[in-house]
């Protein structure tokens, strides 16, 4: 330890150089900052992971553990909002038992963004924004009062109302701060600014050098009181670049290709590092929009370090001159400074060279699946299952674009990016062309900062033109909240079978996520989103043929319309301003509406038993013990590969024919307006009646059993799932699931893990699983296990009376342990080596316990007696 100056003050700070000495060059950043965490925050095992730190450098892997404890915490209105009912119900069940409930409080910051809940209700009017957000506060008052409650009880915390953004783009415009200060039992500190955040895009904040992974609720609980993160020594994959973006390639187009890239590549739990020469070519909007693709290509990071683009866009967003030096100053005193010519040790390394992206999509169904821009009629070609009506002109048909979406963190955060759309609808508007009158367009900025550099450009006009006004800041479509398709789309697809697809700027196209009655969809850049909605269709080549023709009779091709690089940028120096920021955020902050809205100020949050958005939820309390054991299972569903947690839980609207849809009209709710399954996140008997409901999920245990539903084994009656788990428990019969590959891939949520618990599961069976999925089902004191690679779950193929032993007594568990499962089927019996889907000791505690809110609970009386 040392002392850093600046500015005539005095920080205490890790001293990197001087603690690892000539290893420092070799370590991957990511490293570094993890070991200054291990070193600032100094726990008792510090000096041994410090070693194993350097040790690692000889391998590139390690068994060891270590601890991570981050600055702060970043969460959204939808994971946040069953957070704090599982606060609140932990409140309660403290004061239950004896204890303090005020002693349950964050020990870290957390900053809550409200950006999950705004629907495209309206759009391409003068009123749809202020449409949208009125409807948002009336669905959403209790919610957002319960969220008030927890900034009037909760220490440190934070909320930021609706229309201040989305949270990843709020983290990159307002909160980061790449080096932090951190005071700390009267010292002052600087320390690199990191946190975990309760999205899966959380990373997006590593491409201004900010080391940040995503995280499920339960595991951000846990921070929440103390605990750190856990995790081994983590495995580092290098991507080095090389080389420089071409002309007319755009920061999406980068984002696709390495999402394709690192897609083959098995990155569970492993965390990737860019560097090269080619980085420096990048800006921090570019790096951004690779970063925010994380969890597409299935790492924890997509880290770029800090550089002198970083400190340029904190200038560019208002930061102070001081704050700025400040952070380039402290990364070159602590070897945190981008060398391009570094040559780290990484576990392996990819490399890519820039110059040979080309523009891109990816569809239609997965964000990994990169296709080139004229490839969008291949794509759909193989989709419908029957042919629809012929060919009608100036109708939807086969291909129709149904949604058009400039939406999502991933493509808005970057000026450039959005002023690139607007140029396009403005040369496009210039030629006479409009977008089809059956597509349903949309604008939703990450920030509300969009509106002023737009409008100053001269660009907000044109986009309004091609029907992309602004619907609101925040998620919208990308999450599912795009509303209902245009009345022609809809009359297509019911009378004449049409296939319809989404184009948006977001960063999943999984089917039924973008809208349920939307089987395919394609990502790519805001100039392409508005290039399609012109076409109306991508049963097109649309770098070849026509995207419409003009009121003199010429056909008009994307290269007409399309922005050369130095035109973008001409309108980035024209649109944008370092003023911009703080105003748009602090008007944004000043709602009326979020002031009016009445909040408890109690310790005890009071619930109401007809409430059907706030429930007092069945597992945040002591709990009932390990889940562990030997026991004989049935299986509750029998799922294929790709299973997302869309799939699981879903997020999309509510459909009033649905036992959920029931549940809510039974108690009074508008049949018309049931809100979305995000938004009833703290409602849990609303919650497990949605479970597997997505209608692409297969349960292969029976023959055409419907999305939801399974096979009660003692009775052979078919069942919702929530009422065959009822009967399961009433007769004290254990359930298991068993999946296929990347069990769990998609967002963070981690109701998809607290649904499966509630409905019995004591274990999950599959060939792989995705990490944050992984550590939720820990979290909720459920098993998970892998299938050996010889082995699918379609191979094992269960039917109704078949069983499954697991042999996984709570003593016996250890990390990647083995575990023995016998299986019952038909008359044979075969038995299966799985491994224990556990990364760390920590995480083998939790099981032991139950669960993480179990293990809290204890924890806090334990302390309090």
């Amino acid at each position: 330890m040392t002392t850093f100056e600046f500015n005539g003050a005095a920080y205490r700070i890790v001293d990197l150089p001087e603690e690892i000495g000539d290893d420092l060059k070799r370590m991957p950043h990511i490293h570094r900052i993890l070991m200054e965490n291990i070193l600032r925050v100094g726990d008792a095992d510090a000096g041994r992971s410090k070693d194993a730190m350097i040790a690692w450098l000889a391998s590139g892997t390690s068994d060891v553990e270590i601890s991570f404890l981050p600055n702060r915490i970043l969460m959204h209105d939808t994971t946040c909002g069953p957070a704090l009912v599982d606060i609140a119900g932990m409140r309660a069940a403290l004061a239950e038992a004896g204890g303090d409930p005020a002693t349950l409080n964050p020990v870290v910051p957390v900053d809550v963004s409200t950006d999950h809940s705004v629907a495209v209700d309206d759009f391409a009017s003068d009123i749809a924004f202020s449409r949208n957000m009125a409807r948002e506060y009336k669905r959403n008052a209790e919610r957002y009062s319960f969220m008030k409650w927890a900034t009037n009880t909760l220490t440190g915390f934070r909320v930021h109302p609706p229309g201040t953004g989305i949270m990843h783009t709020l983290n990159l415009e307002r909160l980061a701060t790449i080096v932090a200060t951190i005071d700390r039992d009267g010292t002052r500190w600087a320390a690199p600014d990191t946190l975990i955040g309760t999205d899966s895009h959380t990373p997006m904040i590593n491409g201004i050098g900010v080391l940040a992974w995503g995280v499920g609720g339960l595991e951000a609980e846990s921070v929440f009181f103390g605990m750190p993160v856990s995790l081994r020594i983590p495995e580092v994959v290098g991507v080095k670049l090389t080389g420089a973006l071409r002309e007319g390639v755009l920061a999406t187009d980068l984002a696709l290709v390495v999402t394709h890239l690192l897609r083959k590549i098995d990155l569970q739990d492993r965390f990737v590092e860019f560097f090269g020469p080619g980085v420096g070519s990048l800006s921090a909007g570019d790096r951004a929009v690779v970063a925010n693709m994380t969890p597409e290509f299935g790492a924890n990071t997509g880290f770029f370090p800090i550089n002198a683009h970083a400190v340029d866009y904190l200038a560019r967003t208002g930061r102070s001159r001081d704050h700025c030096r400040f952070v380039e100053d402290y990364a070159k005193r602590v070897g945190l400074w981008f060398d391009p010519d570094a040559n780290p040790r990484f576990t392996s390394v990819v490399e890519l060279d820039l110059g040979s992206v080309e523009p891109s999509l990816a569809g239609p169904q997965r964000p990994q699946d990169r296709i080139s821009l004229s490839g969008t009629r291949a794509a759909i070609a193989g989709m419908h299952k029957s042919k629809s009506a012929d060919f009608v002109p100036d109708q939807p048909n086969d291909g129709a674009v149904a949604i058009a979406a400039i939406t999502s963190c991933t493509n808005t955060s970057d000026p450039r990016l959005l002023l690139a759309a607007g140029l396009v609808a403005r040369k496009a508007a210039a030629l006479g062309l409009r977008s089809a009158d059956w597509v349903k367009t949309s604008l939703a900025p990450g920030s509300p900062t969009a509106e002023r550099y737009l409008r100053r450009a001269g660009l907000l006009d044109d986009l309004e033109t091609m029907g992309f006004g602004i619907v609101g800041y925040g998620c919208t479509t990308c999450i599912g909240n795009s509303g209902a398709l245009t009345p022609s789309v809809s009359q297509a697809m019911r009378e004449r079978n049409v296939l319809p697809v989404a184009v948006l700027s977001g960063n999943r196209n999984f089917p039924g996520r973008v809208h349920p009655q939307l089987e395919a969809g394609f990502l790519g850049s805001p100039p392409v989103v508005v290039a399609f909605a012109i076409a109306g269709t991508v049963d097109i080549d649309i770098l070849s043929d026509p995207i419409g023709v003009s009121p003199d009779g010429r056909p008009v091709r994307l290269s007409d319309v399309w922005p050369s690089g130095a035109e973008i940028d001409d309108a980035l120096a024209l649109a944008t301003s370092p003023t911009d920021f703080e105003p748009a955020f602090q008007a944004a902050e000043d709602s009326a509406q979020w002031a009016d809205l009445p909040a408890p100020t109690t310790t005890l949050f009071p619930w109401h038993e007809a409430s059907t958005y706030i429930r007092r939820p069945p597992f945040a309390n002591i709990g009932e013990g390990s889940r562990l054991g030997v026991y004989e299972a049935q299986p509750m569903l029998v799922l294929g590969d790709d299973i997302t947690t869309d799939h699981i839980s879903p997020a999309g609207a509510i459909a009033a024919s649905g036992d959920a849809g029931r549940y809510l009209i039974e108690r009074g709710e508008n049949p018309d307006d049931l809100n979305v399954f995000s938004s009833r996140r703290g409602n849990w008997e609303a919650m497990i009646r949605g479970l597997f409901t997505n209608k692409n999920v297969r349960n292969r245990l029976g023959e055409n059993l419907a999305p939801g539903s399974t096979i009660h084994a003692p009775s052979q009656k078919t069942m919702a799932l929530w009422d065959a788990a009822e009967s399961y428990r009433a007769e004290g019969i254990p359930v298991v699931i068993i999946a296929g590959e990347r069990y769990g891939m998609g967002s963070s949520r981690d109701w998809a893990a607290k649904g499966v618990a509630l409905l019995g599961v004591r274990a999950v069976i599959a060939s792989s699983f995705e990490r944050i999925h992984r550590w939720n089902l820990i979290g909720m004191g459920v098993l998970p296990l892998k299938l050996p690679e010889n082995l699918t779950s379609l191979q094992i193929d269960l039917k109704p009376g078949d069983t499954v032993i697991v042999h996984a007594p709570s003593d016996a568990i250890s990390p990647r342990c083995r575990v023995l499962i016998e299986i019952s089927r038909a008359g044979e019996k075969m038995e299966v080596e799985t491994v224990a889907a556990i990364e760390t000791a920590a995480e083998v505690s939790i099981l032991r316990a139950g669960g993480i809110l179990p293990m809290i609970l204890r924890q806090k009386l334990s302390a309090g007696f």
